[in-house]
């Protein structure tokens, strides 16, 4: 348990200074979820996520229009979509520290235009995760996790 608590302090420093450097100064009111701004509408966000997910060999398993789906129902919703995205080299460890964690996995990234018309990206956050199932014994591979999300982020919402 003192392992835990010491990985998920290291985790929430990593946080604070990984993906502020990386893709600007991440928000969320909402606990768990790291939030980044993006310098592009969401169709263009989403692009650049994809592409760079791929570029670094995770599986893309979904990219769900969730504004295309409310239209077909006859109602409205800004631009949101949903892009579900990992590898196995990844998951699996997680699932075999908790196989709860399964629930959360493969990952995903919400990108969607507020009422103001910024566009956003947001994920899990590590910390989130580790704090929600035991994941002490997956510390690296969680490390790795944020690092990769991070770099992500930064790659679908800079301006770049």
């Amino acid at each position: 348990m003192a392992r835990l608590i010491t990985f998920v302090l290291a985790l929430s420093l990593l946080a604070a200074a990984g993906p502020a450097a990386v893709a600007g100064t991440p928000t969320s009111t909402t606990p768990g979820l790291v939030v980044v701004e993006s310098a592009h509408d969401v169709g263009t966000t989403t692009d650049r996520l994809v592409s760079a997910a791929r570029a670094k060999g995770l599986t893309i398993f979904a990219r769900i229009d969730h504004a295309a789906g409310a239209e077909a129902a006859g109602l409205a919703l800004p631009p949101t979509e949903v892009v579900i995205f990992g590898t196995a080299k990844v998951g699996t460890p997680l699932m075999q520290c908790d196989r709860h964690s399964a629930i959360d996995l493969p990952l995903r990234a919400l990108i969607w235009q507020d009422d103001g018309g910024q566009v956003r990206l947001a994920y899990n956050s590590v910390e989130w995760l580790a704090a929600r199932y035991d994941l002490g014994d997956c510390a690296p591979v969680l490390a790795k996790v944020d690092k990769a999300l991070a770099s992500l982020a930064a790659a679908a919402t800079n301006a770049q």
